[in-house]
């Protein structure tokens, strides 16, 4: 039997079709076998490259050999003399090399303007090293309007840029600060209470990015701490081949699009066993003209935050999605796809498995009208998404497509919400398999076999301290 591009979509017609398919069955089982079969075409279509499609393992730290040059604290040293010092040694370093940053006698802190890696170097921030983004908008100015409001919002260099490059990345157990919560020199407020002054001008801030790749070959951050940004803490576009691994991101839940990891545009995409809260998306993956594919989300823990989220940005369309054993505590939103007429696409091929969620206020939220007011006709279209093994407790279950001709096409297996969840299910396609759902959203037939729960104890952990 073909598998057809709407499975969910094709539930009526396979119903109908059941007397001349199995004409030994009675109505009730072939109804039930015709939801077994929505279940196997469903997961042949979602399952066929639903994650990135590399051999990824744990990353490792660099041997001795790799490291070019070894950089300590300067007691009393500027901003420009870390800037500098830092700036030159990524230079002088070639590909497959490392520069290291160790804490040494001067309490291990680099404050630096924003810095530009090369090509296949790693930069290596040892225990008890912190890399300082120095608060200050005249070092990130691109245009004189660092640390403004204004329209556009695209006034200040990103801290740390990787633009065209292959290999390298930033590992060790230090941190990244971005200061997003210093008063800024030459200012009475900081990064953040500009971002939330914008928000009320409805305007838009400039402020820095913490790391931003763009046009990269195969990067990889590790065990890395990234805390305080100004706005995204890592945002990834038109990359292929990056795995995030081991990573913790701690900035406060107030703090104004402080989104933890953006992929937009790129494909081929790892973020594993990471740890992380913010004041916005814990993960955004955006696609706005290229498309983003083949991306693995796995064993990660998100505490505050908006979300593990698909959108706003669509239109160049997602696919191929993999979210696997992640635990969401204390969102706003839990697994999130939000886009609207303004900037929508398809979104396709995701399947999220084994996923807990707890005090999350909306724990399921797939939106086509993430904007009510949005205009235009660029139709979010949500289909072959899969929940199997997805547990929660209380809040609202959002699932609304567009309308009539743009439907949402879902299937739910091995679904339980405790706590009186509240399914909101408009222009939806929703299927349920063998494993169940509860409670039942309206109009949907589960199997009579009872809920497989998933067991969720386990996965719910305190982030890291220290």
């Amino acid at each position: 039997m073909s598998v057809p591009s709407h499975p969910i979509a094709s539930l009526d017609l396979m119903i109908s079709t059941m007397p001349t398919r199995f004409p030994a069955l009675n109505p009730t089982l072939q109804l039930i076998v015709a939801a077994l079969l929505l279940v196997l075409m469903m997961t042949a279509c979602v399952t066929a490259h639903a994650q990135d499609r590399r051999m990824v393992s744990e990353p490792s730290l660099p041997p001795q050999s790799a490291v070019c040059i070894t950089l300590l604290p300067v007691p009393a040293s500027s901003s420009a003399q870390d800037t500098r010092r830092l700036q030159q040694a990524i230079d002088a370093c070639g590909a497959g090399q490392a520069v290291r940053l160790m804490a040494g006698i001067a309490g291990g802190r680099f404050v630096s303007g924003p810095l530009v890696m090369k090509s296949g170097v790693t930069l290596w921030l040892d225990e008890g090293v912190t890399l300082v983004a120095a608060a200050d908008p005249a070092l990130f100015d691109r245009n004189g309007r660092c640390g403004t409001i204004d329209e556009k919002g695209a006034g200040c260099r990103p801290f740390l840029l990787f633009e065209g490059t292959r290999g390298g990345g930033i590992v060790g157990t230090g941190r990244i600060d971005g200061q997003g919560g210093e008063i800024m020199a030459g200012s009475t407020q900081s990064w953040w209470q500009l971002a939330r002054r914008a928000q009320q001008e409805h305007g838009k801030q400039n402020v820095p990015r913490l790391i931003q790749v763009v046009h990269a070959h195969d990067i990889t951050f590790y065990r890395i701490t990234l805390t305080n940004a100004p706005n995204f803490h890592l945002s990834l576009s038109q990359t292929e081949g990056a795995t995030l691994w081991g990573i913790r991101i701690d900035t406060p839940a107030d703090a104004r699009n402080t989104d933890g990891i953006d992929p937009a545009d790129s494909q081929d995409v790892t973020i594993a066993h990471s740890f992380i809260r913010t004041g916005d998306d814990h993960i955004a993956i955006k696609a706005g003209h290229g498309g983003t594919r083949y991306v693995s989300i796995v064993d990660d823990h998100l505490y505050w935050g908006h979300g593990l989220s698909i959108g706003s940005e669509i239109a160049g369309g997602v696919s191929d999605i993999l979210v696997r054993d992640v635990s969401i505590d204390g969102a706003v939103s839990g697994l999130r796809i939000k886009s609207d007429a303004s900037r929508g696409g398809l979104v396709s091929a995701v399947r999220y498995e084994n996923v807990c969620l707890r005090n999350n206020r909306h724990p399921l939220e797939f939106d086509t009208r993430y904007d009510a007011h949005a205009k235009g006709d660029a139709i979010p279209v949500y289909r072959d998404i899969l929940l199997r093994h997805v547990s929660g407790e209380g809040g609202s279950l959002v699932v609304r497509g567009h309308d009539a001709d743009h439907p949402l096409a879902l299937m739910l297996d091995g679904v339980a919400f405790a706590g009186g969840a509240i399914w909101q299910v408009d222009y939806a396609h929703l299927g349920a398999g063998p494993g169940g759902v509860s409670p039942l959203p309206a109009g949907l037939t589960a199997p009579p076999a009872g809920v497989e729960q998933m067991q969720c104890a386990a996965r719910w952990v305190p982030f890291p301290s220290g």
